[in-house]
């Protein structure tokens, strides 16, 4: 799962470590989400968006290759 988390975070001027405090997350684990390394739970995924005042489709992009067959 993609996520535009690197870029709401710089474009407000929040450290990772500024985050990750506000999250009450480990700064590595805000890497490993910014990486892709790491999907983040659903109520770590409400955080975020929360943090960031938006909805959890405006940061996070899932994508999934389904064949819709009928």
């Amino acid at each position: 799962m993609k996520n535009r988390l690197e870029e709401l975070r710089k474009e407000r001027g929040i450290k990772q470590d500024e985050l990750a405090e506000a999250l009450e997350v480990s700064r590595q684990t805000i890497g490993s989400l910014e990486n892709g390394r790491y999907n983040p739970s659903i109520i770590l995924a409400f955080k975020i968006a929360e943090f960031f005042n938006m909805s959890i489709e405006e940061i996070f992009i899932y994508r999934e290759n389904v064949n819709h067959e009928k």
